[in-house]
């Protein structure tokens, strides 16, 4: 392990020769850095905090003793060493008051250096090791609070007095007499999530914030007095960009630490309101906004019932109409989140899930959207949720109103064929079969194609060279005779729709049936 020793001393001879020193016997243990004067040793410390400091005790600007003392205010004090001359000794007794453990007399011993330094080593490794004990003691120690907090917001029925007995087993009472909860929501956005945790976790810990992540990919944090929420709040907004995506949600202040769950709950549910809230001051939602919004108003259930009822027509202005009921601005402006959420759920229940479970599934597009508007918070906002019902409600129209077409089609078209069959031998055209059965001409003509995969045309002299045939080989009548029998009353266009099916005339066809039965 490479550690950061900082040199200062007036004397460029005694600063370059122990930095000289110290190289030889330790390579590559020391990164040194130098300065003339307190002052330079100073800022040097405060762009790189120093592991050691080697001072001399007089030197112009900021003398060692002052150096000494702006670093004994510092959170991460180094260890010291100073340097001092026989005349100096008093300033060394005064240096010694400000955890100077060792110092060294002019002109410096090499081994008297080593030996100061190994010792210094020593306390370092010695408080190195404390760090680390009490940082395995915090983490259990937050790891067991964390645990604690998980399990009574995951639980049901906990009254105050039982939750703030398990909380102060944990040492969460630390959090009174008044402390915040907030819950971040990132909209699944990973990347953002990550900027979260690496702005939270950039922070040293200080006993007055613990955070981590709850099962629902939420960040949670739990924060002493009643700004520190919000300000860590805007950090991490801050820190995403100012990103619409991010939601925060905040709590009314708590006192007692069995109110948590209480306020772990009323940060949940003001987050929620991201989706109604159009860029709430740095993406922070209080729970005092929300708390009065209205309880009253009811799931319209002859507007769901209406849309389930369209679904197949041609109503589609109709159906955005019915849409606009249940999101109509009144209710944006003051209903609480849970209508909109039992709308939602109204909304699979009634409309959607009926379809798919009436007419099975549909395009991957429509499954894809279906699945996306399935709950409010897969979207960014309530606009865009209400986008994506509106869309799926006008796909799912069109598709159930394509299946109703089909098999309205295919009925009719059956009706079609049985018609042409009774009715070959008179003179029939596809306007007098498309009357009969009340479709369009055009469409009628487009759909006897799909279904039968000919022309009407097509199709009708097929049925009547298939009929000539069989009274050609059963009967005696002559040629003309079953050509009029067929709807053919000039024998030599007979002739020649018989020759375009069979490549020979009507009567050389029965010639050779009839010797082929001799």
């Amino acid at each position: 392990m490479t550690r950061t020793l900082l040199i200062a001393d007036d004397e460029r001879n005694i600063r370059l020769g122990l930095q000289a020193m110290i190289e030889r016997q330790y390579p590559g243990r020391y990164r040194i850095m130098l300065a003339a004067d307190g002052v330079q040793a100073l800022e040097a410390f405060e762009r790189e905090p120093a592991d050691i400091v080697i001072t001399d005790i007089r030197m112009p600007e900021m003398d060692g003793i002052g150096l000494i003392k702006a670093l004994a205010e510092k959170s991460a004090a180094p260890s010291l060493l100073i340097l001092s001359g026989y005349d100096d000794f008093q300033f060394a007794k005064e240096a010694m008051k400000h955890k100077v453990r060792d110092y060294l007399l002019k002109p410096i011993v090499r081994e008297d250096l080593f030996a100061a330094i190994e010792r210094l080593e020593k306390e370092l490794a010695a408080k190195q090791e404390v760090m680390e004990k009490l940082a395995g003691a915090d983490r259990y120690r937050e790891g067991m609070r964390i645990r604690t907090l998980e399990a009574i917001w995951a639980e049901q029925g906990n009254d105050e007095s039982s939750v703030r007995a398990r909380c102060e087993q944990a040492g969460l009472q630390a959090f009174e007499p008044l402390y915040q909860v907030a819950v971040v929501d990132t909209a699944g956005n990973q990347r953002l999530a990550m900027k979260m945790k690496e702005e939270l976790g950039a922070r040293k810990p200080d006993g007055r914030t613990l955070w981590f992540e709850n099962k629902d990919n939420n960040l949670v944090l739990l924060a002493s007095g009643t700004e520190i929420a919000m300000e860590l709040a805007q950090a991490m907004q801050a820190a995403a960009g100012n990103s619409s995506e991010v939601a925060i949600g905040i709590s009314d202040p708590g006192q007692s630490i069995g109110e948590v769950k209480t306020r772990f709950e009323e940060a949940r549910h003001a987050m929620k309101y991201r989706l109604l809230f159009r860029r709430p001051e740095a993406g922070v939602i209080r729970y005092s906004q929300v708390k009065d919004r209205s309880t009253a108003f009811p799931v319209p259930a002859d507007v769901l019932r209406k849309l389930a009822n369209m679904m197949g027509t041609d109503r589609d202005a109709e159906i955005k109409g019915l849409l606009l009921e249940l999101f109509g601005a009144k209710a944006l402006d003051e209903a609480a989140i849970g209508y909109f959420e039992a709308v939602s759920r109204a909304l699979n229940e009634h409309v959607f899930d009926r379809v798919f479970n009436a007419y099975g599934e549909a395009s991957v597009d429509i499954i894809r959207m279906y699945k996306q508007a399935g709950s409010l918070y897969h979207f960014a906002s309530m606009q865009d949720y209400i986008r994506c019902v509106e869309s799926l409600l006008l796909d799912l129209n069109d598709f159930v109103r394509g299946l109703k077409s089909a098999h309205v089609d295919s009925r009719e078209m059956a009706r079609a064929l049985e018609y042409i069959h009774a009715n070959f031998d008179k003179d029939i055209s596809m306007a007098m079969v498309s009357n009969h059965v009340s479709l369009n001409y055009s469409y009628f003509s487009e759909r006897f194609k799909e279904f039968t995969g000919e022309s009407f045309i097509g199709y009708l002299k097929k049925i009547r060279i298939g009929k000539a045939k069989e009274l050609l080989e059963s009967t005696d009548d002559r040629v003309y005779e079953i050509g009029r029998r067929i709807g053919y009353d000039n024998p030599k266009q007979f002739n020649r729709v018989f020759r375009e099916f069979e490549g020979i005339t009507a009567l050389e066809y029965r010639q050779k049936r009839f010797a082929e039965k001799r």
